[in-house]
């Protein structure tokens, strides 16, 4: 990914590029068809973010993720 997309990012959330980096490498080992790994992934971003999310927010993420509802490209999200 180019630096504008995390200049992007960091601009909108506050969240560094290294910790984003840093997130993603933890993710590469990860099952995501966990639950348990979702929920702690989420909570992980809550974190960097500095963002709560709520129980039913968290549920309707983890939801979107197993219905494979996620966006491919993110940078067309920003």
């Amino acid at each position: 990914m180019n630096n504008r997309f995390f200049d992007k990012v960091e601009q909108k959330t506050n969240v560094k590029k290294e910790d984003i980096i840093a997130l993603a490498k933890t993710l590469q080992n990860k099952d995501l068809s966990d639950e348990k790994e979702l929920r702690n992934l989420i909570n992980s971003v809550s974190k960097l973010a500095n963002t709560p999310v709520s129980p039913e927010k968290e549920q309707k993420i983890i939801d979107a993720i197993k219905k494979d509802k996620v966006p491919r490209n993110l940078d067309k999200m920003l």
